[in-house]
């Protein structure tokens, strides 16, 4: 498979990671889980199925140092720059064309840099199945079999069976459902016919290509003036005149929502996405109490406490608390409910709003 690739979509600042997670150091650079960063276990997941030069990175001018340091293999050039934040839609289409350029016969596995992934045997082998898929011209989506009836994640609603490669069904997709109410989830769960939304997406990149044309005209026609000077001196410049040109939009609202031959293969990997406190403790080792720990400093004190995270680098104690969050950095403390993990992203607008940028 010399023309597969894999994207590894890593802008982004992990607002609702805070404070750990900052503008300068977000969480794809951070050591959440084990010690490596979260980038570096997506590379090492990806491993033994794409070369070094098939692995392509994009992210922003402020991350790629300490990302190239981390990982040097991936050659610099896969290392696409996007000038600032502008969600995924730009970034995706902006990577597509790259490697489009590239390789015109490439298909293209684009993944999240901040995905926990417990089978990874299991999701390099359905990676290899739907490369399969994708050569008939279906965007193949993997759906996660959910657990619960979560409101926090997307969902697709599959519908009749298209094909099974190697011990792996895959169907057609019927839509795409944002975030619903806990009633709508739980009917979803119960019904046996939706997967979570994983982000996760094999597709060549000349279909990318052809759904950019029809669906975003005004997108696709930047990135055909960036494809055409791609290799030249005035790439560089003209990415920046244009980038603020692109809307701010995902690529599930840009793309994925509207586009035509989608597929969805379900599947367990034991997959979480760590974007909050509350998904990053579900992944964490916890005690027979349900607490979780995290940090350089073996000192704690845990008395009478249950389902309780503690991220710190010094001596914390509890005492009589349950379905905590407490997260201590050298400048900052923050204690919430395991229910409001969500609400971090707030804390960040607030320090905005008082220009405290010292503490973003």
């Amino acid at each position: 498979m010399d023309d597969y690739y894999a994207l590894i979509m890593a802008g982004g600042g992990g607002t609702r990671l805070w404070p750990m997670s900052r503008k300068d150091k977000p969480k794809q650079l951070l050591p959440l889980i084990d010690d490596h960063s979260m980038f570096k276990m997506t590379v090492d997941r990806l491993a033994p199925l794409f070369s070094p030069e098939q692995i392509y990175v994009v992210t922003g001018p402020h991350y790629v140092d300490d990302m190239r340091a981390e990982v040097p293999e991936i050659p610099e050039k896969n290392f696409i720059i996007e000038p600032s934040g502008r969600n995924s839609g730009p970034a995706a289409g902006l990577a597509m064309s790259v490697i489009h350029q590239h390789d015109p016969n490439a298909t293209v596995a684009m993944l999240s840099v901040d995905h926990y992934i417990a089978k990874k045997d299991t999701f390099r082998e359905v990676l290899q199945a739907a490369y399969q898929i994708a050569q008939d011209g279906y965007i193949v989506t993997l759906g996660i079999s959910p657990s619960f009836p979560s409101t926090g994640f997307g969902y697709i609603r599959q519908g009749k069976k298209l094909t099974k490669v190697d011990g792996f069904t895959c169907y057609e997709t019927r839509g795409f459902t944002e975030k619903p109410s806990m009633l709508k989830a739980t009917e979803f769960l119960v019904s046996g016919e939706y997967s979570w939304n994983s982000g996760m997406f094999i597709w060549k990149a000349a279909r990318a290509t052809e759904e950019f044309e029809r669906q975003q005209p005004l997108m696709s026609g930047l990135l055909k003036r960036l494809q055409f000077l791609m290799g030249t001196p005035e790439f560089d410049n003209t990415l920046e005149q244009v980038w603020e040109q692109f809307p701010k939009i995902s690529i599930d609202f840009a793309i994925m929502e509207g586009a035509q031959q989608m597929a969805v293969i379900p599947i367990d990997l034991g997959w979480s996405d760590v974007g909050s406190w509350t998904s990053l403790f579900e992944v964490l080792n916890q005690d027979e109490d349900g607490n979780a720990f995290k940090g350089q400093s073996p000192d704690r004190v845990i008395l009478d406490t249950k389902n309780t995270l503690v991220y710190s680098d010094r001596l914390v104690v509890t005492i009589g608390v349950e379905d905590l969050i407490i997260v201590d950095t050298p400048d900052a403390l923050l204690i919430c409910h395991k229910e409001r993990s969500q609400d971090v992203r707030e804390v960040v607008k607030h320090l905005n709003l008082l220009e405290k940028t010292d503490y973003l």
